[in-house]
């Protein structure tokens, strides 16, 4: 990491020390006016972060990466969200050209194959979006808690994200899956219905399973391959400290 950016992470830090999820989200607001971002993929992360966003009227935008792959639930999510606090939330997509190459070149269930192949999908589906949604951006908001992954708690609340350069923020980094169940329940959250029935991280439809009782909360995605540190790429470029599959 490069002074200048060690040097802003860690303000960022003790900036941030104390806060609660809303305060950061409010002192992100002001410190990186039009610059900050958050990407939604529509779980309860998501959903209470969205929520926080939208009823302070906070000046962030909120996109999402619609992969073409997603469940009918996670659209009724969106839709409900939209509904509800009638603010926008901008979708991002994969390119057209890159979609139908690979589609032609490999089927529409290549991701099966091997690691290499789920990435390559993940890359054209997720990855290249993404670089478009953080384009020009100084701030990039997340949903990710510690609590989700063995991978993520070696991560910070603020970090750094060298491949996008830019700083990245987690503003529930340390609430409990219980926490975030509570908060929405007494802000009559939207909530992805899919959680009801066993899914805790939620993706692509055909890359997501619900979990059995004492599985870890990313057991459910990419089941069939190694489970030791599955991620789909769009965290694999944060702090030094979060170990890669």
């Amino acid at each position: 990491m490069q002074v200048a950016s060690q040097v802003l992470v860690d303000d960022l830090r003790r900036q941030l020390a104390g806060r609660t999820a809303a305060e950061t989200l409010a002192f992100v607001a002001e410190a990186f006016p039009g610059k900050a971002v958050f990407s939604t993929s529509f779980g309860l992360e998501d959903q209470i972060i969205t929520h926080l966003i939208f009823s302070q009227d906070l000046p962030i935008q909120v996109f999402t990466l619609d992969t073409g792959r997603n469940f009918q639930e996670t659209y009724s999510t969106w839709n409900k969200t939209l509904l509800k606090y009638e603010k926008p939330i901008v979708p991002y997509f994969p390119r057209q050209d890159s979609l139908e190459q690979l589609l032609q070149a490999k089927g529409p269930n290549s991701f099966y194959a091997s690691v290499e192949a789920r990435k390559e999908c993940c890359s054209i589906r997720k990855l290249e979006p993404l670089a478009r949604a953080l384009d020009g951006q100084q701030l990039w908001l997340t949903g990710i808690r510690a609590e989700q992954s063995a991978n993520r708690q070696h991560m910070h609340a603020a970090e750094w994200d060298a491949g996008h350069q830019l700083a990245k923020v987690h503003p529930l980094f340390d609430w409990t899956w219980d926490q975030c169940q509570d908060f929405a329940r007494a802000h009559a959250i939207p909530v992805n219905p899919l959680h009801q029935q066993g899914f805790v991280s939620i993706g692509c439809a055909p890359c997501t399973r619900a979990v059995a009782a004492g599985e870890d909360f990313r057991a459910g995605r990419w089941w069939w391959e190694d489970q030791s540190a599955k991620e789909c790429g769009l965290h694999s470029t944060g702090s030094k400290e979060l170990v890669k599959s």
